[in-house]
């Protein structure tokens, strides 16, 4: 997740990941990646005084970037963590689950589904995002499919490896072509492409709707990530 962040920053305007103790922190002062990967992960299970400068350090360094509307990821099991960003004013707004599983125990068969050339615009164009996102970041690190239906892209999903394991994103369909299995498809295909390439293991974080997808393909649950955000967040969606 954090190695994806990084792959993003280096072709964005005045973007970084900062690793302050306990924490890893995106920082994307212009958009359209402002909207969307403004995020800190936050480390489990650290004492009173590593929390507290942490947190200090990624309120200090969104502050620096003119950025104030921001996530906090926390796992769901640090209890401590999680009450002192609610004494600091956060709110837990939204949620995903965790997930990972090892490539061996993939449960479907590598599907025959009707894939079109990856293409970076119409995967954006899939997930509802601006057309220039991402526009000077290497691509070729992100392994985009687009699988269609009567020849039209109507889903999309993107996997990036980092080290031994493949981390697996957005993968979406459009409304009118959902319930037909294709957003399982495509995370089973992701996986099996993962696995000739050498990964050993694949994560990914998932929302509620799509929890049944991965977990048919094999994934299993590794706890929520809660995304805690200020509550004061007057935030112009503009850049800087």
């Amino acid at each position: 997740l954090v190695a994806s962040w990084q792959a993003y920053a280096r072709g964005s305007l005045r973007a970084a990941v900062i690793r302050p103790a306990g924490a890893a922190v995106a920082l994307f002062p212009d958009l359209p990646e402002r909207a969307f990967l403004n995020n800190a992960l936050l480390e489990r299970g650290l004492g009173p005084a590593r929390r507290a400068r942490a947190l200090a350090a990624m309120q200090a360094a969104y502050a620096s970037a003119g950025i104030t509307r921001f996530a906090a990821w926390v796992h769901e099991s640090d209890q401590a963590m999680r009450e002192d960003l609610t004494t600091r004013g956060y709110s837990a707004q939204e949620s995903t689950r965790a997930m990972g599983m090892a490539l061996s125990d993939i449960r479907l068969s590598r599907p025959e589904i009707e894939l079109v050339p990856p293409d970076w615009g119409e995967y954006l164009r899939i997930l509802g995002l601006a057309p220039d996102f991402a526009r000077q970041t290497d691509r070729s690190v992100f392994r985009v499919l687009i699988a269609a239906l009567d020849s039209a892209a109507v889903a999309a999903g993107m996997a990036f490896d980092h080290g031994d394991d493949c981390g697996i994103y957005n993968v979406e369909t459009l409304e009118h072509a959902r319930r037909r299995g294709l957003g399982t498809a495509l995370a089973a295909l992701l996986a099996h492409d993962a696995k000739a390439r050498g990964c050993h293991t694949a994560s990914l974080q998932s929302t509620p709707m799509a929890e049944r997808i991965y977990t048919a393909v094999g994934f299993r649950d590794l706890g929520q990530i809660l995304e805690y955000q200020p509550l004061k967040t007057a935030e112009p969606d503009h850049p800087s």
